[in-house]
């Protein structure tokens, strides 16, 4: 497998459906503004999503993938094993995923309105919608499995583009039904599940063409079943504490006002792109490599890895918090406001946007914290942990919902996230397994005297285009990107110049030849 070229396909791919992901919420915040029936829709949308992170993607990737591989891998009938292994998992994963789907369409009614308060007109809409959306758990769930399939024989193209065709089914639901109100709302659900069979149907013609096709088997609790379910029930009840978590955030935004649950949204959408590109990065680059050391019983090295890992996050973290945080205003009027989407709608989430954000370096930091505990086969403790921030949140929306409304849910999150990361670090710290050195520190101190910089260069421009900011849209977006070239002109180089990373790793940000030439003196 060659590792570049793969990395290319996905990040290529995952960025096509990022794209279409902010075609979509640019044009929906138009059509649909911030009503309650966008407040429905979203809590129908988040419903299916976060099962889908419980058990598709999450637990269901952790127990699956490995067990599929090693198999595959383990000799000259290797692909018969690992087909086999594959149909006696869909045989008694797929109708446990029906089954689940039947009770929960039964419940449907009163679990929603548990969940959001919801009344009247608001909560029969939410729970048509949901009754709507939910059997998308069931198809991408199945995808999550035929996505293992490929990407253990190296086929990405697939997997990674399949995302993308949700995006374009919602996106032609938007321009095939702009009316508004209940009849996009029911236009998207239905768009969901239909983009739901469009993932499974390309996944399954993929996997055809690669010569595996999947026959249906009668339910039989095989060893290798047995076997699946003993490493998924751990990594569920993991996955589980995160997924708690995004029901508790719902409860409490279906109770601030109409237009919470719009606001959080597309807040967190822009939240949501260093997240998941810079943390889910390096949590995954640095696992393999601390385990490796810890496996050598190399401690020192071990720690120092996540030290460069710890150092590469906040080079990149922080000035994408600052400059989220403090262009907050612009990047929401420019990607959102308009149509049904007013000014007001944009000032609330980009408020929300310029809380939530604080807590980004702390989020990506836990990613790199994380595989301390991981290589040494210690899983329970960042559950624990997550546990005791869970209640701490549920704590801090209690006493900061009532008198700062969505900004207080936004501090809270913001807050958790810093709780969680000094509480992992600290335990790792009294174990002696990683400690902070003196030049990561040095050199972190350094990379915040460069965002503090960039944040004043951010507050000019942003004075000086005060009214490209309040113009029309190529007005705004224009300001957007100025505002975007000048913090990075700022930040970049002050960090060069500061000192506050390794000179030649910052080169090799930017230049294919450099990071080829740190490659190899590795």
């Amino acid at each position: 497998m060659n590792l570049h070229k793969a990395t290319g396909t996905i990040g290529g791919l995952t960025m096509v459906s990022r794209i279409a992901g902010f075609a979509r919420e640019m044009l929906m915040s138009r059509v649909m503004g911030a009503s309650w029936q966008a407040d429905a829709f979203f809590v129908a949308f988040r419903l299916p999503n976060t099962f889908r992170r419980l058990f598709g993607e999450g637990a269901f990737s952790a127990g699956f993938v490995p067990l599929y591989a090693q198999r595959l891998h383990s000799g000259a009938d290797g692909e018969a094993k690992a087909k086999n292994f594959s149909e006696e998992v869909l045989a008694v994963f797929a109708p446990t995923l029906v089954l689940f789907t039947i009770l929960f369409e039964i419940i449907m009614g009163p679990f929603v309105a548990l969940l959001s308060g919801y009344e009247g007109d608001k909560l029969q809409l939410a729970t048509f919608l949901t009754s709507i959306t939910f059997p998308y758990l069931i198809l991408i769930s199945l995808v999550s499995l035929y996505s293992g399939i490929l990407n253990s024989l190296s086929r990405f193209t697939a997997a990674a583009f399949a995302p993308a065709l949700l995006n374009l089914a919602m996106l032609s639901a938007l321009i095939f039904m702009p009316e508004g109100g209940h009849i996009t709302a029911t236009a998207l659900a239905i768009a969901v599940t239909l983009g739901g069979v469009l993932q499974l149907g390309l996944l399954m013609l993929a996997c055809s063409r690669a010569g595996i096709v999947l026959k249906w088997r009668r339910p039989r609790m095989t060893p290798g079943v047995r076997q699946f379910v003993r490493v998924v029930i751990p990594a569920t009840f993991g996955a589980g504490v995160y997924q708690i978590s995004a029901f508790i955030d719902t409860f409490f935004l279906t109770r601030i006002g109409t237009g919470a649950m719009s606001y959080f949204n597309y807040a967190d959408r822009l939240n949501q792109l260093p997240l998941g590109v810079i943390g889910a990065a390096l949590g995954t680059a640095i696992l393999p490599q601390v385990s490796r050391h810890v496996g050598a019983g190399e401690p020192g090295k071990a720690a120092h890895v996540q030290g460069q890992a710890a150092e590469l996050a906040m080079l990149l973290c922080l000035p994408a918090a600052v400059a989220l945080a403090v262009s907050a205003g612009p990047l929401i009027s420019a990607l959102f406001q308009g149509g049904e989407f007013t000014p007001e709608d944009a000032r609330l989430s980009a408020l929300t946007l310029s809380i939530i954000v604080l807590g980004l370096p702390a989020y990506v930091l836990v990613k790199v914290l994380t595989p301390g505990f991981y290589s040494r086969q210690d899983t329970a403790t960042p559950v624990k942990t997550a546990i005791f921030v869970l209640v701490a949140n549920i704590v801090l929306n209690f006493v900061l919902i009532p008198p700062f409304g969505i900004g207080g849910l936004a501090a809270a999150i913001a807050i958790c996230s810093w709780l969680n990361c000094i509480i992992l670090y600290v335990i790792l710290h009294r174990r002696g397994h990683f400690r902070v050195p003196a030049w990561l520190a040095s050199r972190v101190v350094r990379q915040i005297i460069a965002a503090a910089a960039m944040a004043a260069a951010l507050f000019a421009i942003k004075m000086v285009l005060a009214p490209w900011f309040d113009g029309s849209f190529g007005h705004r977006l224009a300001g957007v990107a100025a505002l975007v070239g000048g913090g990075m002109a700022v930040y970049f180089p002050l960090v060069w110049l500061l000192g506050g990373t390794d000179k030649d790793e910052l080169r090799a940000l930017f230049s294919k030849r450099a990071r080829k030439a740190q490659l190899e003196r590795k």
